[in-house]
């Protein structure tokens, strides 16, 4: 990223996952970033008051007498009371099946991006690729999106989320890289040589996959096996049942995507040509784990002597939460400039 400037190029970035809502916007003193998790939960509207006191985040329903708990106190809210958060977001898409969700969406968009700074700001927004492994179409969820970002006075962009985290992440080899996102509803992969992607798709697998294959397995729930992992769980060293459940899902997931990477290069082997090593950088929520990048390079070079892809170095994001969201703030700055 330049370094800090005295009138800073406007510009967000916005990066739009099943868990977190990520949004990124250079200032005086840098690049900033606001968080918000991706969650809501129903309560009853006799909780209004108790809720304004605490300043917690919530909607109200004044049609069916309940109000909506959005962000963090709706995940933890739910642990409490033994109850699954909803999300708006179902394996990396819009989710059909909640009808609150364009209403949730909004709200938590909106807190997270803040009005523009200057008339017709550029925000690049994330969207993942098509799934390799899934019937899903990514146009609604793209253009509902475009449509809420437009909503709050910008101008809106659709780019693909793992290309985001090479232009974050491998400005010193050329945005040169091959990238996977491991996010809560999908894992997004993309290549791309000297900024130029020659490969993109996603995985209908991800953090929220490990949760409930996890909580199957011991009889518990997801928002239990959710928390486990956030408490911090340390993939090289798992203590107690539920723990080493996570660690086996896991392992099944990397290895998952590694075969998939495997599988859909080989399709265009024959159109692109790599000439140099390039680094494999992986980030995403799901890579918060203790030890993930350890655990990741243990299971990848088990697969490294077959794998097409000459692999110079595994590398972690530096801040995986925020990467996404800082590279499309490369690519909202750009178009800005331009």
């Amino acid at each position: 990223m330049p370094k800090p400037a005295e009138n800073p190029t406007p510009g967000v970035g916005l990066d739009l996952g099943t868990m977190n809502i990520v949004s990124a916007r250079r200032t005086a003193k840098g690049v900033e970033t606001a968080r918000m998790r991706d969650v809501f939960l129903d309560l009853d509207a006799e909780a209004k008051k108790m809720l304004r006191l605490s300043g917690v985040n919530f909607i109200e329903r004044p049609d069916n007498d309940q109000i909506i708990v959005v962000g963090d106190a709706a995940l933890e809210m739910a642990n409490v009371f033994g109850r699954e958060a909803r999300r708006p977001l179902s394996q990396g898409l819009i989710s059909p099946g909640e009808m609150e969700a364009l209403d949730v969406l909004g709200v938590l968009v909106q807190h997270v991006l803040g009005k523009p700074k200057v008339k017709d700001e550029v925000c690049f927004f994330s969207v993942p690729a098509a799934p390799v492994d899934a019937d899903r179409d990514v146009v609604y969820h793209r253009g509902v999106f475009e449509r809420i970002v437009e909503e709050c006075g910008y101008q809106a962009y659709a780019s693909n989320e793992a290309m985001a985290i090479i232009f974050d992440q491998c400005v010193k080899e050329g945005f040169s890289g091959l990238a996977i996102s491991f996010g809560a509803g999908m894992c997004n992969i993309a290549l791309s040589i000297n900024g130029m992607e020659g490969m993109s798709f996603s995985v209908a697998r991800g953090g929220d996959w490990i949760d409930s294959g996890a909580a199957k397995g011991v009889g518990s729930t997801n928002a239990r096996m959710c928390a486990l992992k956030e408490k911090g769980l340390d993939l090289m060293k798992p203590a107690g049942r539920e723990q080493e459940a996570l660690v086996l899902y896991y392992r099944e997931l990397i290895t998952y995507c590694i075969d998939k990477i495997a599988e859909q290069f080989e399709l265009i082997r024959r159109q692109f040509e790599l000439t140099r090593s390039i680094p494999l950088v992986i980030s995403g929520g799901t890579s918060l784990a203790t030890n993930f990048p350890e655990f990741f390079t243990q299971v990848f070079e088990k697969k490294r002597k077959r794998f097409p892809i000459d692999i110079s170095e595994v590398r972690h994001a530096s801040e995986p939460l925020n990467a996404p969201a800082r590279g499309l703030l490369v690519q909202a700055m750009q178009e800005m400039e331009d």
